[in-house]
C-alpha cells in the first residue's frame, strides 16, 4: 500500500538548490502516455512517482525524473486540437496576443510545445511571423500540415540562441501546459532571456497547485507533470533568473490552471491580480507543508473510496467502462491497482490509442464508438476535465440508465 512514509524523504530542490522534503507517495507508475501494443507489456518503464515541495522556494515537484525522450518521441498521443474547448481557448489565446503584444511592424513569437499547432495556426493565418518548438515528431507534422513553422527539437538556451541569431528578438515566448514539464527551467529561463525582446514578454499556463489541492486532483500529478506551479513559488522563479511576475490569470481548463506573465524588472508594472492571488495563496497557507500533508491524506481518501465502490459495482454484476484514456487515468489506475477486472475497457477517440492497452494496468483501450455498443451500467470518467463537452455529447448514455462516475473532488455517482 503506497501513500506518505512516517519518515518523510529529502531531496534537493532542482530550482534553487533547497532542501525539499516529500509529503505523497503515488507509487510505481509507468510512463503516462505510452499506450501499449500487446506484445509490449514486459518492456514497460516505471519509475516512482513522489511529491514534495522546497522548503526555500516553496516550488512543489517531483522526486525522480523520467528522461525526456521516453515521453516525448515520434508517436507522443496527445492532440490538443482534438478538444472543441480547447481549440476555442487557444484561439482566444493567439487573438489576445495579436491584439495586444504582436501590434508592432514585424511582430515575432515562439511557442514551445506547439503540439498540433492548435494556437499558431491562427497566427499563421494573421500573417505573423511565428516559430513553434515541438519536439514529437508526430504532433509537429501535423501541425506543419496547417502551414505552421515548426522546429523538431526542445526549447532551451542553446537553441534559442540559435533562433535569436537567425531571426532576431522575440516580441512573446508562449507555452501552454509545457513548463511544468520540463526539469531543466534554469536553460529555458536563460534561453528565454536570451531570445526575448527588451520588452517582451513570456507568457506560461499550466496546471494550479491551488486546484489541485482544493479539488484533490491528485491525478494532475505525473510523469509529464515534474512542478506544480503556485503563483509564489513562481515569482521565486522569475526573480531567481531575471524576471519579474507581471501578471497572473486564472484559466478554467484542464481542471484549473493559470497563465504567469513574465516581464525583465521595471519593464511593466505587475498588475494586481498578482498581489491578490499572492495574498489567497498566504491566506490559504497554500505552500504550508501541512496543507500539502492534509491533501495526500484526502487523495488516499479517494483511493479507498473508488476502489471501494469498484469492487461494490463488480461483486452486484455491473458493468463498468472508462472514459478518456488519458494521461492522468495512468496516475489513477496504477495507484489504485484498478485493471481490467474492475473497469473493462476505456473508450477514447484518439485513434493512437485504440487497440492498445493503457500504462501499467493495460485495460484495453477502445473507440468511442464501441462505448454505445451497448451501454454500460456505468463510465468511470476519466476526461473529468472535459465533463461538460463530454455530458453534452453523451446524453443518450444517461436517458438509457447509464451512470457517471467522478473521483474529483471526492468520489460520487451522477
Amino acid at each position: 500500500m503506497t501513500g506518505v512514509t512516517d519518515v518523510p524523504a529529502r531531496g534537493t530542490c532542482r530550482i534553487c538548490g533547497g532542501d525539499v522534503e516529500e509529503f505523497l507517495d503515488l507509487g510505481q507508475q509507468p510512463l503516462s502516455d505510452r499506450f501499449l501494443e500487446p506484445g509490449d507489456v514486459d518492456e514497460e518503464f516505471f519509475f516512482r512517482l513522489t511529491v514534495g515541495q522546497c522548503s526555500t522556494c516553496t516550488m512543489v515537484q517531483l522526486a525522480e525524473e523520467v528522461p525526456r525522450h521516453l515521453m516525448f518521441h515520434d508517436d507522443y498521443p496527445y492532440h490538443s486540437s482534438g478538444s472543441s474547448v480547447m481549440r476555442e481557448h487557444f484561439a482566444g489565446v493567439a487573438h489576445s496576443l495579436l491584439a495586444s503584444e504582436l501590434t508592432g511592424a514585424d511582430p515575432f513569437v515562439v511557442e514551445m510545445g506547439c503540439n498540433d499547432g492548435i494556437m499558431l495556426e491562427t497566427i499563421r493565418e494573421a500573417g505573423v511571423r511565428h516559430l513553434g518548438f515541438e519536439p514529437s515528431t508526430g504532433v509537429a507534422e501535423v501541425a506543419r500540415a496547417k502551414g505552421v513553422r515548426v522546429r523538431t527539437d526542445f526549447f532551451e538556451e542553446s537553441t534559442a540562441r540559435e533562433v535569436r541569431a537567425a531571426e532576431g528578438p522575440a516580441d512573446v515566448i508562449y507555452t501552454a501546459n509545457t513548463m511544468c514539464h520540463i526539469p531543466y527551467l534554469d536553460s529555458v529561463l536563460r534561453g528565454a532571456d536570451v531570445l526575448l525582446a527588451p520588452d517582451g514578454v513570456f507568457v506560461f499556463e499550466d496546471p494550479y497547485l491551488g486546484d489541485i489541492v482544493g479539488k484533490t486532483s491528485f491525478d494532475q500529478i505525473y510523469d509529464e507533470h515534474f512542478y506544480l506551479f503556485s503563483a509564489g513559488s513562481v515569482q521565486a522563479l522569475a526573480e531567481r533568473f531575471g524576471f519579474e511576475l507581471v501578471n497572473v490569470e486564472r484559466l478554467p481548463v484542464h481542471g484549473g490552471e493559470v497563465r504567469y506573465t513574465l516581464a525583465r524588472p521595471g519593464v511593466r508594472t505587475p498588475t494586481q491580480a498578482v498581489n491578490r492571488l499572492l495574498t489567497e495563496e498566504r491566506d490559504q497557507k497554500l505552500t504550508d507543508l501541512m496543507t500539502l500533508r492534509a491533501f495526500a491524506t484526502n487523495v488516499r481518501k479517494v483511493r479507498e473510496d473508488l476502489v471501494a465502490l469498484l469492487k461494490r459495482l463488480r461483486a452486484e454484476g455491473r458493468r463498468v467502462v472508462g472514459y478518456g484514456a488519458t494521461a492522468k487515468s495512468a496516475t489513477v489506475t496504477n495507484f489504485c491497482d484498478i485493471g481490467p477486472e474492475l473497469v473493462s475497457f476505456i473508450c477514447d477517440t484518439t485513434p493512437g490509442k485504440q487497440n492498445r492497452l493503457t500504462p501499467g494496468q493495460h485495460i484495453p483501450v477502445r473507440s468511442a464508438a464501441e462505448f454505445s455498443a451497448p451501454y454500460p451500467d456505468y463510465a468511470l470518467l476519466f476526461a473529468w476535465n472535459h465533463a461538460e463537452e463530454i455530458m453534452a455529447k453523451e446524453r443518450e448514455f444517461q436517458q438509457s440508465g447509464g451512470r457517471w462516475i467522478r473521483y474529483v473532488p471526492q468520489v460520487h455517482v451522477t
